[in-house]
């Protein structure tokens, strides 16, 4: 786990019934493990021995049961810090990165403000997981324990003055996240119908915590949907599509379908090659593997049609394994929207980072030092920002630490955990 979780030791003391050492040693480790514990895939499950040879404790179940009792029990209360440092960090972007950092900050004493540029704290847990995967009071309880830890929250805050940020706080953490998304450049794509999954999710979770509905709401109703991109994302537009009562929905991944059993190309304790079945898919709609999609048509400048291929790995000229069109597997597919759910290409480049002049990597993504900062003296970067996209527990861990590097740059040491270097 990038965490480092004491799974062994927590396992245990609920086996002995220690439930409070429980959620002390969980916490320990994970300041938020309600969220973790929805929606981290857990690839510790993975890497359970008893997974060798049947399935492998409940690891993500036992997580989640503890913090959930520990809650009940009103265990969880604000751990205010004795003695005020008098520095000021900013952080900017409130998913579980800026999120975890900002309360680490607070702890070691530090006046900590979380910038949010959406009208709701908790980036992506907030507006891109569904609220059937994760309810949002979770994220409002956390919020209101870092508030009586000393964290200020201010949101719709587009930071457009990073000279002035910059002098206002002696440290800054840029936790934006990876949001630019992938595209599919193919003709047809200007047609109306066509809109990334994000905009679809982030109306959709905004509607449920009763926001007036905008004029030109996403919706699926009656609708033939169709989904391109196979992972997490494509499984949350499919439930959202069926709460919506669409008329059909098709969800197509470019890659091969996987094994129904771990793939023999991962073996115990790698993360299994193997086909996953999410709650979404087991209210129906239909999944189809080695597809893609051409390009679109339409009508009335709407979309109406897509028109596919299927596709199988083969060797270019270099050797490189690419997808290789299949002769006579041509399809047409009625569409009335379709949703592009297939991942993001980094943090969006406009605005703060062309700004800040902060130097990227080869990827995309924000660069920084061993000591979680970039180019730029005095601004630290964490989670997505500068990983690309990945799991939450990243997102969690980096925080964690990139807050222990400013703690230590303000204060020349620290006594915060240090979970990755």
């Amino acid at each position: 786990c990038p965490l480092n979780n004491i799974i062994p030791d927590w396992n245990d003391l609920v086996y002995r019934d220690r439930w409070k050492d429980a959620i002390r040693v969980l916490h320990s480790t994970n300041n938020f493990p309600e969220f973790t514990g929805r929606i981290c895939p857990a690839p510790c499950e993975a890497a359970c021995v008893l997974g060798i040879n049947e399935p492998p404790v409940t690891i993500k179940v036992i997580e989640r049961t503890i913090i959930d009792h520990a809650w009940e029990q009103g265990w969880i209360t604000p751990e205010v810090p004795a003695v005020r440092t008098g520095k000021r960090v900013a952080v900017v972007g409130s998913g579980p990165a800026g999120m975890a950092a900002a309360q680490q900050l607070a702890r070691a004493g530090h006046l900590v403000t979380l910038f949010e540029k959406a009208d709701r704290i908790g980036g992506l847990l907030r507006y891109g997981i569904p609220d059937f995967k994760m309810e949002k009071h979770g994220i409002d309880r956390r919020m209101a324990q870092m508030e009586a830890e000393g964290v200020e929250f201010r949101t719709n805050s587009n930071i457009d003055d990073l000279e002035a940020l910059r002098k206002e706080y002696n440290a800054v953490v840029l936790a934006m996240g990876a949001e630019a998304p992938r595209d599919i450049p193919i003709p047809g794509r200007e047609l109306k119908g066509i809109h990334y999954a994000m905009d679809f999710l982030t109306q959709q979770n905004k509607r449920v915590a009763g926001d007036a509905e905008a004029a030109a709401q996403i919706m699926a109703t009656g609708k033939h949907v169709i989904i391109i991109g196979g992972g997490d994302t494509g499984a949350d537009c499919l439930g959202t599509s069926h709460r919506h009562k669409c008329a059909s929905v098709h969800q197509f991944e470019i890659m091969p379908k996987p094994p129904a059993e771990r793939s023999e190309s991962t073996p115990w304790p790698m993360w299994p090659l193997m086909l996953r079945t999410e709650s979404a898919h087991e209210e129906g709609g239909i999944r189809e593997y080695s597809i893609s999609t051409k390009n679109f048509s339409g009508e009335n400048g709407h979309v109406k049609k897509l028109h596919t291929v299927q596709v199988k790995m083969a060797p270019d000229a270099q050797s490189r394994l690419t997808f290789a069109d299949i002769p006579g597997t041509e399809m047409e597919i009625e569409a009335d929207l379709v949703l592009l759910a297939m991942g993001f290409l980094g943090p969006e480049r406009k605005g703060m980072i062309e700004q800040l002049g902060v130097k990227l990597t080869e990827r995309g993504n924000v660069a920084r030092d061993a000591n979680w900062m970039t180019n730029v003296p005095g601004i630290f970067t964490a989670g997505d920002m500068q990983r690309g996209q990945s799991l939450i527990v990243w997102a969690i861990a980096e925080g964690r630490s990139a807050a222990r590097a400013i703690d230590i740059h303000l204060m020349g040491r620290s006594d915060l955990p240090a979970p990755l270097a």
